[in-house]
């Protein structure tokens, strides 16, 4: 049997996470079957699952993935901007619904919330870390704690996804987010 290449490998990896992203955002954990995740990336189970052990192993790889990639954004431009790339175009990202997904499985199911728990607090380590720098640069509010802050972003998170999910439109919302930016800044005259 012919050896693959670790780059073969990865961007086989890489082309199922991207198929099983549209998978589990239009039918949920629950409704993404073996064969719609077969049809979603065009690969036989076989193939999906010489890269992942189960549904549960691709589903999490994919939420940490999201995760990776959100605490990249946040670090280099905060939690907000995050916020800005989801109202771009609700529908194309895909990212929603696997944040909502998330959210259902950290309430419904304890294996899943704590193994979620080390992705999650990647996240939240990169928006204190933004918040921080923010607040030592002079462009934060000094008199509310970094770690106060936090919650109050990640509220505001979780409220615009699902504002958006149950479909009550985008109209304000990105002067809603303006005003979020404008509550964390310093004053200025």
């Amino acid at each position: 049997m012919p050896r693959v290449s670790q780059d073969h490998m990865d961007a086989r990896r890489r082309e199922i996470l991207s198929g099983a992203r549209e998978c589990f955002a239009e039918f949920g954990f629950e409704g993404a079957t073996v064969r719609r995740l077969e049809e979603a990336t065009g690969l036989s189970r076989g193939a999906i699952f010489h890269h992942f052990d189960d549904k549960d192993a691709l589903f999490l790889a994919l939420a940490h993935d999201d995760a990776a990639a959100m605490a990249a954004t946040v670090a280099e431009q905060g939690l907000v901007q995050v916020m800005r790339e989801i109202l771009e175009d609700p529908r194309e990202f895909s990212r929603l619904g696997t944040r909502l997904e998330i959210a259902r499985r950290i309430r419904t199911d304890p294996e899943f919330r704590e193994r979620w728990t080390d992705r999650q607090a990647e996240v939240d380590a990169a928006v204190v870390a933004r918040l921080r720098e923010q607040k030592a640069s002079g462009r934060m509010r000094p008199d509310i704690p970094a770690d106060v802050l936090r919650v109050y972003l990640d509220i505001v998170l979780d409220g615009l996804i699902t504002h958006l999910a149950t479909g009550r439109g985008t109209e304000h919302v990105s002067a809603m987010l303006d005003l979020v930016e404008a509550s964390l800044r310093i004053g200025r005259d």
